[in-house]
């Protein structure tokens, strides 16, 4: 059961989303309409300085470069559709995220992972494109133990194929013995109030969007999750280019996109091929996931370590929120990666919040750093605190930017 406060909110942004005719109106440090989200988060804070000095912030609300938009806004919104991105570009969100994917004609697209058509789209209960999905479904066995699964991958569909998607909320039932079982697998703490309207975009379209918008773009090349070069004649470095390639060809200003990507061979790509853009890329850091001996706390553990990261040339590294921060005496502090990336010069991104749903449990992935201290949805207020005044980090991502937007807006930030 969704609860009144999230209920409340998603009413308010319909509203909004329907009023919202051209979206050019949205540009930078212009009006953000924020709804109750943010006010509901101070409520529930922890008495104190903080929760005074936010409860006292009343607006007006401007769009904040601090403010970037995770994959639209999906707190509420089907991820990586126009609509999810009207809706994060009128909560203030001042940059934009778009994960880019491949199809099988070469064509660039928004997508979280280039093989997550089946928890993202409809595809399945469309028996003509789910035939041409890596693998197809497979329900549940309980006698076995077996979890539902199936692969469909934007590189298993032409671009024209893709478009006539329709996008839902990002969720699997693995229980499932149906598919239409499997695909009816949204969190409780999401909705599926938005998904019937929803429109899937092209990387090309989100720039026009963004750009109309008068916003920022920051782009992730997706890791392949097929043989490359595909189909033995695309290569990484091709899909490297094709993305900086279409900001020139739109003519966007370099200093107005952010590429990164998890791989660090593709900043390194963009530093030597595309300067002006390689400038600002982003070495998203999911060492965490990659190297079992990985911890935030142990530098000898980091490989390669900040400084060489700083000599390769990249300057702004983005992880997880948890990697940023631990717990110390009952309070949320800097971590020692944060420290030795702040004496290496780079700068600091951070991702992502309101991912993680109600903070009564400790917030699982994003949290797990400072899980004991964590027990309510203030504590998302709590941890933003840190990561902009202790940690100095320029940029937040966030499923649900009003967050974001409404913090910078209070401590007056960029």
């Amino acid at each position: 059961m969704k609860t009144p406060a999230i209920a409340l909110l998603a009413a308010s942004l319909g509203v909004s989303l329907a009023l919202a005719g051209s979206a050019a109106a949205q540009a930078p440090g212009g009006p953000a309409e924020l709804g109750p989200r943010p006010f509901y988060l101070v409520d529930q804070m922890e008495d104190g300085p903080l929760k005074q000095q936010l409860a006292q912030c009343k607006g007006p609300f401007s769009t904040k470069n601090f403010s970037i938009s995770h994959r639209g806004a999906p707190l509420q919104f089907p991820e990586h559709t126009r609509e999810g991105y009207v809706a994060a570009a009128r909560m203030g969100a001042g940059v934009m995220e778009c994960d880019i994917a491949f199809t099988k004609d070469l064509q660039l697209v928004c997508r979280h992972a280039q093989c997550d058509l089946h928890t993202t789209t409809d595809i399945l209960a469309r028996p003509e494109l789910a035939s041409k999905c890596s693998r197809g479904f497979e329900p549940a066995d309980p006698a076995t133990g077996r979890k539902a699964s199936a692969k469909c991958c934007t590189s298993d569909l032409t671009l024209a194929e893709f478009k006539s998607l329709h996008p839902k909320m990002d969720g699997a039932d693995t229980n499932a013995t149906t598919v239409e079982g499997y695909m009816n697998g949204t969190p409780s703490w999401r909705t599926d109030l938005y998904v019937d309207r929803a429109t899937l975009v092209t990387h090309k379209e989100y720039i026009e969007l963004v750009k109309s918008l008068g916003l920022k773009f920051t782009p992730e090349l997706k890791g392949p999750e097929v043989p490359m070069p595909f189909e033995g004649r695309y290569t990484q470095e091709d899909y490297a280019q094709q993305l900086i390639n279409e900001y020139k060809e739109a003519g966007v200003d370099p200093k107005d996109v952010y590429p990164q990507s998890f791989h660090l061979g593709d900043v390194e790509y963009w530093l030597k091929a595309e300067p002006a853009f390689g400038a600002q890329a982003v070495f998203l850091d999911g060492r965490d996931e990659e190297d079992k001996a990985f911890d935030n706390m142990k530098p000898e553990t980091w490989k390669p370590s900040m400084q060489e990261l700083a000599d390769k040339g990249v300057k702004i590294l983005a992880p997880p929120l948890w990697m940023l921060v631990t717990a110390k005496d009952g309070k949320i502090v800097p971590s020692v990666y944060a420290q030795e990336a702040k004496k290496a010069g780079l700068g600091l991104i951070a991702w992502s919040l309101e991912r993680s749903g109600p903070l009564t449990s400790g917030g699982g992935y994003y949290y797990q750093s400072i899980k004991s201290i964590t027990d309510r949805d203030g504590d998302t207020l709590a941890l933003l605190d840190v990561l902009a005044k202790q940690i100095g980090v320029i940029g937040v991502f966030s499923d649900w930017p009003a967050t974001t937007t409404f913090y910078a807006n209070c401590m007056k930030l960029d």
